[in-house]
């Protein structure tokens, strides 16, 4: 297997294989049928999308929270003021006046699988032929001693981009120089596995640039991560004695925080930072939780093929709540797998065999703002569980040059850009 696949190999790959157009292509149909999608995000948004392409006719409606989404990739970069937060919200508009999508704005709390209807923050009801979830995740309060949602308006985790990237920005805006920040990485699984890692790097370079006397800290429940030796290679080359990595075999494990006296502690030692970062276990959102749906696991077990629960019919999940291994749960990912789900519940609802599919996954992290690197992957589903095509996984050279590491930072941007342009625009 190479260890590394050149953007040309990986684009070539992926399109020798069927992919997501023309399932959808192949599906069109007048059903004459109703779905509801729940979540607002790259899944939810492109489901509902997609689900319009493949049928016109098909009444498609989406319910989230806000009227607006604030992506949390590059919001590590708004964090450290490369670029602002304004960049990163995005509205439905295109989705309801382009595609016809209709926009519910409210909250789902309530599952009645039997009589296939949600019921809405509001009090009232949508009943769906097929339902979709993408809630995304939900920050487990219960998970290290001390830390809740108002423990979190001191020691922001910032998993959510918006209010909590603003807080977390402020912070570091205002902390002195020689200061510490401290960053907490959870065990797996997590939303976007390499994330605490880039932050941690875009912090570092933050602090290099106009707090240098400063440090980051940062404590990671893991012994190995997403990338690791090309983040640890980075760091050594771009922040020596500036940002240092404690895994948990070595007291990186964070098990309590006392935002009174700011104390974050772990199981062999305690920290007193000026800036605390704490991001903590996640799970799937709670209305992915509901009626069983998650089998008290946290996260929720699909079918490969059409990302319809193992639990319940016509329920399907997408994006961050699923499990949807070894796809991580990404943007790409969610993106990926909505179309997916959007072209198998149109040949279900017509009554049609589900082509099998190919999904692909690219995640890019930003070392600094000239210096990126990357993972990817193809996937097939066999026996109705999602594998790695052989071949086509790989990370970025360790041994690139700084013009490769730069590229890689354009080719970042221009992911973000053509990401969501699919899925808003």
């Amino acid at each position: 297997m190479p260890p590394y696949l050149t953007r040309r190999q990986f684009f070539s790959l992926a399109g020798s294989l069927p992919f997501v157009r023309p399932l959808i292509g192949r599906a069109r149909a007048n059903t004459q049928a109703r779905a509801v999608v729940v979540g607002g995000g790259f899944g939810g948004a492109t489901c509902a999308k997609y689900l319009r392409l493949a049928d016109p006719s098909l009444e498609v409606t989406l319910v989230t929270l806000q009227p607006q989404f604030v992506t949390c990739p590059f919001s590590n970069a708004a964090l450290v003021g490369l670029r602002p937060l304004a960049s990163l919200t995005h509205t439905y508009q295109r989705l309801r006046e382009g595609y016809g999508v209709q926009i519910v704005q409210a909250q789902a709390q309530e599952l009645d699988p039997a009589a296939q209807r949600i019921t809405l923050s509001d009090g009232s009801t949508l009943s769906y032929d097929r339902l979709v979830l993408s809630p995304g995740v939900e920050l487990r309060w219960d998970a290290i001693e001390g830390y809740d949602a108002e423990a979190s308006t001191v020691f922001p985790h910032a998993w959510q981009a918006g209010s909590q990237t603003l807080l977390l920005r402020r912070q570091l805006e205002a902390m002195e120089d020689g200061g510490l920040v401290v960053i907490s990485a959870p065990e797996t699984p997590y939303r976007c596995p390499p994330g605490p890692y880039e932050r941690a790097s875009l912090i570092a370079h933050y602090l290099k640039t106009h707090k240098p006397k400063s440090k980051v800290l940062l404590l990671d429940a893991k012994d190995s991560f997403t990338k690791d030796s090309l983040f640890l290679a980075a760091w050594e080359r771009l922040y020596p004695g500036l940002l240092e990595w404690v895994p948990g075999a070595q007291g990186g494990r964070v098990t309590q925080v006392d935002t009174r006296t700011g104390i974050v502690r772990t199981e062999f030692d305690e920290y007193k930072p000026a800036v605390a970062n704490i991001v903590a276990p996640q799970r799937a959102a709670a209305i992915a939780r509901m009626d069983g749906l998650d089998a008290g696991m946290g996260w929720c077990s699909v079918h490969g093929n059409t990302f319809e629960s193992r639990v319940h019919p016509n329920i399907h999940i997408i994006g961050d709540a699923a499990i949807a291994n070894p796809m991580p749960k990404s943007a790409f990912s969610a993106n990926n797998q909505a179309k997916v789900c959007a072209a198998a519940i149109v040949a279900l609802l017509r009554g049609e065999p589900v082509a099998r599919p190919v999904l692909m996954n690219t995640c890019y992290s930003l070392v600094a703002p000239d210096y990126g690197i990357s993972i990817s992957a193809v996937y097939s589903v066999e026996n109705d569980t999602i594998q790695v095509v052989p071949g086509s996984s790989g990370t970025s050279p360790l041994d690139a040059p700084e013009a490769t590491r730069a590229l890689e930072a354009t080719y970042a941007r221009s992911w973000y850009t053509n990401i969501t342009a699919d899925t808003f625009g």
